[in-house]
């Protein structure tokens, strides 16, 4: 069986999610992965303010739905699209 893995929406950089239990908060998992990641340094050095207008603006999605900081994450792969970040 394969994984339907969704296209990203233009303009936008996807991150991957892997998970091994069930998170409570994106917010602090998708930060650490932005910190972590190498793909897009302006990501890896963003504040928290700059962070927070991401969710603020609707620019972060999850499945093409707009995503809040305390929306819950399952355990598994989940693919986080952030619209017109540079």
């Amino acid at each position: 069986m394969q994984e339907h893995i969704p296209p990203p929406p233009p303009n936008s950089i996807r991150i991957v999610l892997e998970l091994v239990r069930a998170e409570k908060r994106i917010d602090t998992v998708l930060l650490r992965a932005l910190k972590e990641q190498n793909s897009n340094l302006n990501l890896r050095e963003i504040t928290r303010t700059t962070f927070k207008a991401l969710f603020t603006n609707g620019q972060i999605l999850i499945k093409g739905q707009r995503a809040r900081p305390s929306s819950g994450l399952a355990k598994g792969t989940t693919y986080v699209d952030i619209i017109g970040f540079r």
